[in-house]
């Protein structure tokens, strides 16, 4: 990762342009007299939570929003008697 180190001042009006820098992956070390006050850094992805993520993800097009109306499960088949332990058998058996 890229480091630059920029003044209060400088910082204040150019505060458009070095956010920018920072979503390229340049860390800013922010300067008040020459000495580091403070950093500007890219958010790291694993620290935002998952309704973040999956929003990021919808919004470049990756994944669509779920259809809450179309999750409806179909009603289990009818099975009377012995029927359905001999079927969950058989499917562990395979």
């Amino acid at each position: 990762m890229y480091k630059l180190r920029v003044g209060m001042r400088e910082a204040k009006e150019n505060f458009s342009r070095l956010v920018n820098e920072v979503k390229k992956g340049t860390e800013i070390i922010l300067t008040e007299r020459g000495k580091p006050v403070a950093r500007l850094a890219p958010i790291n992805e694993e620290s935002l939570s998952l309704a973040s993520r999956l929003s990021k993800l919808e919004h470049a097009g990756i994944l669509e929003p779920a259809n809450r109306a179309s999750l409806k499960l179909p009603s289990p088949l009818p099975l009377c008697g012995e029927k359905a332990q001999a079927f969950l058998e058989e499917d562990r058996n395979r």
